[in-house]
């Protein structure tokens, strides 16, 4: 799929970013160029003392903000494949910034679409989020407009070669901001604040996340929503994998937040479709029908009040998984 393919990857010096630059570069050798777009210079000359462009011929570093749709169509002069990453996700910034996280996640969604139906791009994958599903905070709604955006964008593609779609996921383990690198850098401390006992959330790797944009890629007709079937954990067994002997003190839910996260609403459940591996929420009155995609794809429609939430999730992680998980991904200085 990307063999003699030229791909570009907004967000691209984000932890996602990173890892998928890692993997397209190694198990690509013939790929023809990899753009990475973004916005901060400092982090692209950090990643390039990594991955850098004299050992990479086909990597290229494009400096740019998804909020200048002129300056994304110069980027996708004769890309292929766009994958989108870029985005502000910190739910507490969002919620006091919120025309800036719009601007980015929404605003930028749309000039990137824009840029792409005017160019030679054939396929797209952006990247959302379980706060996507029955939003309750600013990101969580900025994204499920930008998945919004991006299926139905395929509703006016004519008769060129390009589909959009959507890959859903869960909490990546060990990302920036997130529960895991906070706890262990709160360790030293001997505390480990709890926001709610009963709080839980969908796990994933960056690797996993990586692993499923490229199937998108692949196997995309377009419109669709893709979300990964992957395990639960609940949040006092991180602290407790992380920090045994620290104390817990519950501090409380803090705005915008859920108890738990959810992938697929019963709402949902309607046009969702079971891959195996994945599940498909499908596009309403789009191209093709869900019986068609069934039929040709092997996928089974779900029950209709099916939902998929990160508290009734049947997968959980045991504390000696979180454990173990953590050593060998996030901190390899942890003993397990």
């Amino acid at each position: 799929m990307l063999s003699n393919k030229s791909i570009l990857i907004t967000g691209g010096t984000g932890s996602f970013g990173k890892a998928f630059v890692k993997t397209v570069l190694g198990r690509y050798p013939t790929i023809k160029r990899l753009v990475v777009f973004s916005r901060d210079e400092l982090k692209q000359f950090e990643m390039a003392q990594q991955f850098s462009e004299s050992n990479h011929p086909g990597l290229r570093y494009f400096l740019g903000d998804v909020r200048d749709e002129s300056r994304l169509r110069r980027a996708l002069e004769r890309i292929d494949i766009v994958v989108h990453a870029a985005a502000l996700k910190q739910v507490p910034a969002a919620e006091y910034n919120p025309f800036e996280c719009i601007k980015t996640n929404v605003l930028g969604a749309q000039n990137l679409i824009e840029a792409c139906l005017d160019s030679d791009v054939r396929r797209v994958v952006a990247l959302s989020t379980d706060k996507a599903a029955a939003p309750i905070n600013l990101y969580g709604a900025t994204k499920l407009c930008s998945d919004k955006l991006f299926t139905t964008a395929n509703n006016i593609t004519g008769n060129r070669d390009l589909r959009f779609s959507v890959v859903r996921y869960g909490n990546v383990m060990g990302s920036r901001g997130s529960v895991i690198p906070f706890f262990l850098k709160k360790r030293a401390s001997g505390v480990l604040p709890i926001t709610d006992p009963a709080m839980t959330r969908f796990n994933i790797s960056l690797q996993e996340g990586v692993e499923m944009v490229l199937w998108s890629l692949e196997n995309a007709w377009g419109g669709e929503v893709f979300v990964p079937k992957i395990p639960s954990y609940r949040i006092t067994d991180v602290a407790e994998a992380i920090g045994p002997e620290c104390g817990h003190p519950v501090i409380g839910v803090r705005p915008g937040e859920k108890i738990h996260e959810e992938m697929i609403t019963s709402s949902d459940s309607f046009n969702t479709v079971d891959l195996g591996k994945y599940y498909a929420i499908l596009p309403s009155g789009g191209a093709y029908s869900i019986a068609d995609y069934c039929a040709k794809t092997g996928a089974k429609s779900v029950a209709s009040n099916f939902r998929y939430d990160s508290g009734s999730n049947p997968h959980f992680l045991t504390v000696s998984e979180l454990r173990n998980l953590i050593q060998a991904q996030v901190d390899p200085t942890h003993s397990a």
